[in-house]
């Protein structure tokens, strides 16, 4: 199925994918830019009801657009 993020949503997404500062505190990493990433990812497939492990981007569109599968209740 299709789906267009809205701008807001984007901008959520971009945000998670940003580089995270590295400073170790207690002896405990942070997060990964991917590990942040992947919650974006899941938190929008909640909201949308879509399989976040399924997205595709679409050729040709804007990279707000995309497929997925959807979610099965």
């Amino acid at each position: 199925m299709r789906y267009e993020m809205t701008d807001e949503q984007h901008k959520a997404i971009m945000d998670a994918c940003k580089p995270v500062p590295y400073i170790i505190v207690g002896g405990r990493e942070p997060r990964s830019a991917q590990e942040n990433a992947n919650d974006a990812w899941e938190r929008l497939g909640q909201e949308l009801g879509f399989d976040y492990m399924t997205v595709r981007p679409v050729r040709g569109e804007s990279d707000r657009v995309f497929t997925a599968t959807p979610k099965v209740p």
